[in-house]
């Protein structure tokens, strides 16, 4: 696994348990964004660096997820 793709995954696990602490219902625009993150990260090739989609929503899903924090 390339190593960018490896910090994307983690970046993404911490989304997922910040999800999980406070429920879907909590903010379902932030639970949206890390599902379509979780979707594009399937499709995406993990030899190679994050496409710019990939990242945009990592960035998307961080935003939501600063206001929870």
């Amino acid at each position: 696994m390339n190593e960018a793709f490896k910090d994307l995954k983690e970046r993404m696990r911490r989304l997922d348990a910040l999800l999980e602490s406070r429920g879907a219902s909590e903010d379902v625009a932030f639970a949206q964004a890390l599902s379509s993150l979780h979707r594009a990260a399937r499709r995406g090739d993990r030899s190679r660096e994050p496409t710019a989609e990939l990242v945009t929503l990592l960035e998307r899903a961080e935003g939501f997820g600063r206001r929870l924090a």
